[in-house]
């Protein structure tokens, strides 16, 4: 378990402190570059005009480094206003999957379905894509043969308001996997295709 809060709030308000700052920062470089940049020799021979130019050739260096860490920081803003949305985008999801995790519980236990949701997709050669929940979500996709001989997976079936998953190709010589069968009026999944001398 993570030691980390993060509250997106305080993320948002330390990012308009933070683009203050820059704000400030910016103010005080455009002022100083009129004052600097703009350096008048103190006196018509060679030594005040040699100095002059040396202070306005760092006047102008300086401004070029003030422009460039105004770009850094107001990245730094914009991935500290960044960061706030994911954190809130987060938590929203985490809290999205312990409700559900808890309306599909009792429908686990007892029918091996979730209540709600979609099936999982087969990930091995042949594996048969996962069922839709009872109540609502499409069947999971059957994974193709892919190896010779190996059958490709069945698609998942659907829930009541779904659509069955489709069954995965056939490897070399092996059928494809049956679609999933849809429920109350949804579609069935298609037929996986069957590869040299398999059945779709």
């Amino acid at each position: 378990m993570s030691l980390l809060n993060v509250i997106p709030e305080l993320l948002v308000a330390a990012a308009t402190d933070v683009a203050g700052i820059g704000s400030t920062m910016n103010a005080s470089n455009a002022a100083a570059a009129t004052r600097t940049a703009g350096l008048l020799p103190a006196a018509a021979d060679e030594v005040s005009t040699t100095i002059a130019a040396l202070f306005q050739a760092h006047a102008w260096e300086y401004q070029l480094l003030s422009t460039r860490a105004a770009a850094y920081h107001d990245e730094f803003v914009r991935t500290l206003t960044d960061s706030a949305g994911a954190y809130g985008q987060a938590e929203a999801a985490n809290a999205e999957q312990v409700l559900q995790n808890a309306v599909n519980a009792p429908t686990l236990t007892l029918f091996g379905r979730p209540l709600i949701g979609n099936g999982a997709d087969g990930t091995s050669p042949g594996q048969a894509g996962g069922a839709g929940g009872l109540l609502y979500g499409n069947g999971g996709n059957g994974m193709a043969g892919i190896n010779p001989g190996v059958a490709g997976g069945a698609g998942g079936v659907a829930g009541l308001i779904g659509t069955g998953g489709s069954g995965g190709a056939g490897g070399a010589g092996a059928a494809g996997g049956a679609g999933g069968n849809g429920a109350g009026g949804g579609s069935g999944g298609a037929g996986g295709s069957g590869y040299v001398g398999g059945a779709g």
